[in-house]
């Protein structure tokens, strides 16, 4: 691709009328301004340019000054992506901005590639039905909890359910279930019947809450597999990967696992009775922990609504113990729990740029 990314190159001494040359000859209405390095300083739409002669900028005048005038509006900063990010994810992104061009940068920074909206396809149908549990009180996150469900909290300027449902529409899933419990009114408010949010969303509410697993009795089809996500979950993960994953494996059942990582912060001594046999300066420990995610394949249906199990990991222990087929899917991608303050502080820091 780099050939074809040196026609959407210049510099930033390059006149405006020299810009507009640039885009006649790529024929996509952008220039990426950048460094000799091919460090990105701003992108330049035809719009800007349009915009730049109404405000009486002359056209020989260096594309840098048109950056200058672009750096006192609200699209002063590029939307970038990092290079290997997802089709969905660059779907999500174009349609929340409102663009039709995304530069990727690579671990330096410097650009890699420049997607376009239309080389990306329209997100597949993916046969699940979801079920976001929302209906937490949220009591670590207090005071910040006290007027609005956990859920709704908002990170860069959206509520986290808000982030859920965008990544499951991306993914293609069209028929999404919340369940509500605390302050129910704030989320069926917000997103009513799921039109405005490009999803067909429907709700089961409970008076009295009975675990992750009780809402699903009240779940009216299970024609399709069952795609269960913590709403306090910011993640990137590949639904469809995951789905296929669990096909493949005729899992009843698949848990998204996150590699958790410890370091502890001495020497840790080896003892064999009394004798030091050895020491280990601050070790790092890893374990798959439960990231909030699962598959349940329709044949589960039953098993749930007729069992007494009240948890999604009181299911698991189910499964294991009668020898069904329950696997793990680790999770690559980004992923935060958002279930206490450093969290919620760590989320707000991420929304800008991986999430």
């Amino acid at each position: 691709m780099m050939a074809e990314l040196e026609q959407f190159l210049v510099g930033p001494d390059t006149t405006i009328r020299d810009v507009l040359a640039c885009m006649d000859r790529n024929a996509k209405g952008i220039v990426l301004v950048a460094h000799k390095g091919r460090r990105l300083l701003g992108t330049v739409t035809d719009g800007d340019i349009r915009r730049a002669i109404l405000r009486g900028i002359d056209l020989s005048s260096k594309v840098a000054v048109l950056l200058e005038h672009k750096a006192q509006t609200p699209h002063a900063r590029p939307v970038t992506a990092p290079a290997g990010t997802s089709p969905g994810h660059l779907f999500r992104l174009m349609k929340q901005h409102g663009i039709r061009h995304i530069p990727l940068l690579d671990e330096d920074g410097q650009i890699a590639d420049l997607v376009m909206r239309e080389d990306l396809p329209e997100p597949e149908a993916l046969p699940v039905t979801a079920v976001i549990m929302a209906g937490g009180h949220g009591t670590r996150l207090r005071p910040l909890t006290r007027d609005i469900p956990k859920p709704m909290l908002p990170v860069g300027g959206r509520p986290i359910l808000q982030w859920i449902v965008g990544g499951l529409r991306d993914a293609g899933v069209q028929r999404v279930v919340i369940t509500t419990h605390y302050m129910a009114h704030v989320i069926t408010g917000h997103f009513g019947d799921g039109k405005n949010f490009g999803a067909e969303i429907e709700y089961i509410h409970e008076e009295k809450p009975s675990g992750t697993l009780g809402p699903l009795r009240l779940l009216k089809a299970w024609n399709k597999p069952v795609l269960v996500i913590n709403g306090d979950i910011l993640t990137r993960v590949d639904f469809k990967k995951m789905l296929e994953y669990h096909q493949k494996r005729r899992a009843a059942m698949t848990v998204a696992l996150w590699d958790y990582h410890i370091r502890v912060p001495y020497g840790i001594a080896q003892m064999e009775g009394e004798r030091i046999r050895g020491m280990v300066e601050k070790p790092s420990r890893h374990f798959f922990v439960n990231a909030g995610i699962y598959l349940l394949a329709p044949s589960l249906r039953s098993c749930v609504v007729e069992s007494k199990m009240t948890d999604m990991t009181d299911l698991v222990s189910h499964l294991v113990r009668d020898d069904e087929v329950v696997v793990g899917f680790p999770v690559m991608e980004y992923w935060i729990d958002v279930g206490q303050l450093k969290d919620y502080e760590q989320a707000q820091e991420d929304a800008g740029n991986v999430i």
